[in-house]
């Protein structure tokens, strides 16, 4: 008799228990997943090597600094300004998003990519990379730059970080804006580089006056 209430005690518990759900269990991130720092609505001043070279505006800075390699992530836009040694603006970045490879101190540029430099010409890309250790800015991307009487147009770009001294590797035309007259003409060309503008293969070069 004893061990007949035993069993029916121990299928009671067993039915009881099988009745209950298991409350769900928060399973914790991956620590080289989570920002170090995450801080919103950022104006700051940048220095490097003691002086003040940058000034940064941004909705959210997000600081991952365990991820190889580690690096900063400005995903809900980002607007930049270089200065000179006087603090004279050099040039100014805007973009939907940035992220910088802080170790390689290397800036990759994406969405928007909206460039003026102190000569008042403004580049615009999708995809742009900034590598300050060797100073040079590029991009494999269509790029369209405006100056003030003409607009260049093509394919990979090279440039000094002053955005001054650039280079096209596939444009696609340059289009001379002559606001007296109301008409442009338009170039094609194999490569177009700033200083003294290059034009490779002359025999391709195609001029097209009146926007006919």
């Amino acid at each position: 008799m004893a061990n007949g209430i035993g069993i029916l005690v121990v299928l009671m518990l067993l039915l009881s228990c099988s009745g209950k759900k298991n409350a769900p269990v928060a399973l914790a991130a991956p620590r080289d997943s989570l920002p170090v720092m995450d801080t919103e609505k950022v104006t700051t001043l940048i220095s490097d090597s003691g002086v003040t070279r940058y000034r940064i505006e941004t909705e959210e800075w997000l600081v991952y600094d365990r991820k190889n390699p580690s690096y900063w992530a400005f995903e809900k836009g980002l607007y930049l300004e270089k200065f000179d040694t006087l603090f004279r603006v050099e040039a100014s970045i805007q973009s939907d998003t940035a992220y910088y490879y802080d170790k390689m101190r290397l800036w990759k540029l994406q969405g928007h990519v909206d460039v003026k430099n102190q000569k008042g010409e403004r580049f615009n890309t999708e995809l742009l990379f900034w590598d300050q250790n060797k100073q040079r800015v590029y991009s494999d991307r269509f790029i369209r730059i405006e100056q003030p009487d003409r607009v260049i147009t093509g394919y990979g770009f090279e440039s000094n970080q002053e955005m001054t001294i650039y280079t096209i590797y596939k444009p696609e035309g340059i289009f001379y804006v002559d606001e007296g007259a109301g008409t442009a003409d338009s170039v094609k060309t194999d490569s177009v580089q700033t200083g003294n503008t290059r034009q490779e293969r002359p025999d391709l070069v195609e001029v097209q006056k009146g926007g006919k």
